[in-house]
């Protein structure tokens, strides 16, 4: 109970500072909106209304990722600056479960961002948001942020260690949302990637989501979400704690 306690009050505070931030709420409100309009002229060529549904979805998933990434990265960066970061590692608690608020309340609002995009579709493009699986959908979109959120935890570490960790954020934001075929089908790509989009939790995620959207089987594809994101949160607070005894033993962790 102590560590949900935790958890869940360190999210609820990290959402409260996101909310304080008026370059966040700018990004928040505008960017998906940007992203779905994109998407659905990149795809309205064909004029069929199964592709204008994966558009308004993908363009979802694209500001969910872009949410949890930068989100991270600069939740990251803000501790260090106000000097709250080394108060975070060195609290008694492992570190990888001092971070995991932060990818959590970067998920949570993620979820805005999949509503926005299918209600500015359907308010603006007539994109009626009609799922073949409703009800599976919601769960698949849960499952989705879960896996970005571990993902985000994995890189999370490699954030402590770098003095300015959105320059890793904006060199990775679109490389993974396009292997993971949020947007662009994954077959469309080079042979080559086929292997390193299957070990990412965002490909099964963005799968699941499809599927539930436009018919196919889910639960496979969450299954495979889950069991991989479990994997990234292992791996995750094994990096976490090696980049905390590295970051204390150079007196490095500030890099003010």
């Amino acid at each position: 109970m102590r560590l949900l306690r935790m958890v869940g009050v360190g999210s609820l505070m990290h959402l409260k500072m996101a909310s304080r931030s008026p370059f966040e709420i700018a990004t928040g409100l505008i960017v998906p909106i940007v992203q779905a309009t994109m998407a659905v002229y990149l795809l309205r060529a064909s004029e069929q209304p199964q592709n204008m549904i994966k558009a308004a979805v993908g363009a979802g998933l694209m500001g969910i990722w872009s949410q949890v990434l930068f989100g991270s990265g600069g939740a990251i960066q803000r501790q260090r600056w106000m000097g709250t970061l080394e108060m975070m590692i060195i609290s008694p608690r492992p570190p990888a479960l001092t971070v995991l608020p932060i990818t959590i309340a970067t998920g949570l609002q993620g979820t805005y961002t999949m509503a926005a995009t299918l209600v500015w579709g359907w308010v603006l493009y007539g994109i009626v948001p009609s799922f073949a699986h409703p009800g599976l959908f919601l769960v698949a979109v849960v499952v989705c942020i879960v896996g970005l959120g571990m993902f985000g935890l994995l890189l999370a570490s490699t954030f402590i260690l770098m003095r300015n960790a959105n320059a890793v954020c904006n060199t990775l934001e679109y490389p993974i949302w396009l292997l993971s075929g949020m947007l662009v089908p994954i077959t469309v790509l080079p042979g080559w990637t086929e292997p390193v989009a299957s070990i990412l939790p965002t490909t099964w995620g963005a799968r699941a989501v499809h599927e539930a959207a436009t018919g196919g089987a889910v639960w496979p594809s969450v299954g495979w979400c889950l069991l991989i994101s479990l994997m990234c949160f292992g791996f995750g607070a094994l990096s976490m704690s090696y980049v905390e005894r590295r970051a204390r033993a150079a007196a490095t962790l500030a890099l003010a």
